[in-house]
């Protein structure tokens, strides 16, 4: 196929993308040793990557639109550190740019790539010029000409590395997001190919890696969210409780007057509704996609505000718990906190609102999607050590508001 009459399928995005979870697997350790000191870039991007093609390995999807957002809602809600949530906004604008589409000709999807780098460049805030942006830029160009003359996609993806380690070498970077984005589009390139590079990751054969690596099961998120009512339901509650465990990360099964009120996180909702027939009539179904802005309901919450750190061992939890924390959320420079475990927590219904600390530079981008995400009723402090983090916290007071309590713990750091 050749020119403006190539068409790309969901099997070709499904190879392209676990090529490029692939190609991190090889240079994750090359782009850790390029990470400024305090930060595993390396490891954040394939732990990103990890819940982005999980969602490929049982999908019953098969065209390329409906693959791409499930890509999109796994990379988003599963993004770690600061360059995991810069490659999931690029699977985000890529996803805008396919949304609704059983196939797409090369031209379209060279496009939706070039939304792709559009995404990933608007949420670094106040830095045109940081490396990942100049190289962006550059691949975008050259995507574009590509694109511009109807190349076939083998022939997009050429031109963009091309274009884009060009300027690596005209500019003498050596730099963690400059190997980022070359890495995803060699990667894209050998999975369209069919031309994996060991360790391989087949979706048709079954996710596996190599010892002492990120294994992507464990980076499975459950982006959504669904309540629903059971009307005048006899079941019993450590039985539902148990059901509900396979496919969910957390529920809550409540007797209220007339039935069961029931809150959990899934990545399976057509299963969660299947099960829930049986359990009697169902009222008030609502299902929220957590990796996009939504209001977070507020459900008999028990307190008015909470405050939510980061804590990497059982020592600093108690510290951080006893200068005023509510909520931890595990996480180190290791093995950032992934949005997920930051979106759940702050939808466990324990505050009506709250302020989220982040503790590290490299939890910023994660922490400012959350506030993104989830809106009004979350407050972000950004604290740059755990020492800034505990002092914030100690001015932390469940008398004022979220608003309130971010202005005073920042002034306070």
């Amino acid at each position: 196929m050749t020119g403006s009459r190539e068409v790309i399928t969901g099997g070709d995005f499904k190879r392209m993308v676990s090529g490029a979870y692939s190609e991190f697997l090889l240079e994750y350790e090359t782009i850790n040793a390029l990470s400024g000191a305090g930060t595993l870039a390396g490891t954040h991007i394939l732990r990103t990557m990890g819940a982005a093609v999980m969602p490929l390995a049982d999908a019953k999807d098969d065209s390329i639109g409906g693959l791409s957002r499930r890509v999109a809602t796994g990379a988003v809600f599963g993004a770690r550190g600061n360059a995991g949530v810069v490659l999931a906004q690029m699977f985000r604008g890529i996803s805008a740019g396919l949304s609704g589409k059983y196939d797409a000709t090369g031209s379209e999807f060279g496009k939706a790539f070039q939304y792709g780098i559009l995404y990933a460049q608007r949420v670094i805030p106040e830095e045109p010029e940081r490396p990942f942006i100049v190289i962006a830029k550059a691949v975008a160009k050259g995507a574009y000409h590509a694109v511009r003359d109807g190349m076939p996609i083998v022939e997009i993806l050429l031109k963009a590395i091309h274009a884009g380690e060009a300027s690596v070498a005209e500019l003498g970077l050596t730099e963690a997001g400059a190997q980022i984005m070359l890495s995803f589009l060699r990667g894209c390139l050998k999975g369209l190919d069919g031309n994996f590079v060991s360790p391989a990751v087949s979706l048709s054969l079954g996710l596996g890696t190599h010892k002492n690596m990120p294994d992507p099961r464990n980076d499975r998120v459950r982006p959504y969210c669904v309540r629903l009512r059971v009307k005048n339901s006899k079941a019993s509650l450590p039985e539902l409780e148990r059901q509900m465990r396979d496919f969910s990360s957390f529920s809550i099964v409540e007797r209220s007057s007339g039935g069961l009120d029931i809150h959990l996180h899934t990545d399976h909702v057509g299963k969660t509704l299947e099960q829930a027939i049986g359990w009697g009539p169902l009222k008030e179904v609502k299902i929220t996609n957590m990796s996009e802005a939504h209001v977070l309901p507020a459900h008999d919450a028990l307190m008015n505000v909470a405050a939510l750190a980061v804590a990497k061992d059982s020592v600093e939890a108690q510290k951080l718990q006893d200068a005023g924390a509510s909520i931890l959320v595990s996480g180190s420079e290791e093995s950032s906190p992934s949005l997920a475990e930051i979106i759940g927590a702050a939808h466990s219904d324990l505050a009506s609102s709250y302020v989220l600390v982040a503790s590290s530079p490299d939890y910023r981008l994660v922490f400012r999607q959350a506030k993104r995400l989830l809106g009004g009723r979350v407050e972000l402090v950004l604290a740059d050590t755990f020492e800034r983090t505990v002092a914030a916290l100690k001015k932390f007071s469940p008398a004022l508001t979220a608003a309130e309590n971010a202005k005073v713990m920042s002034a306070g750091i």
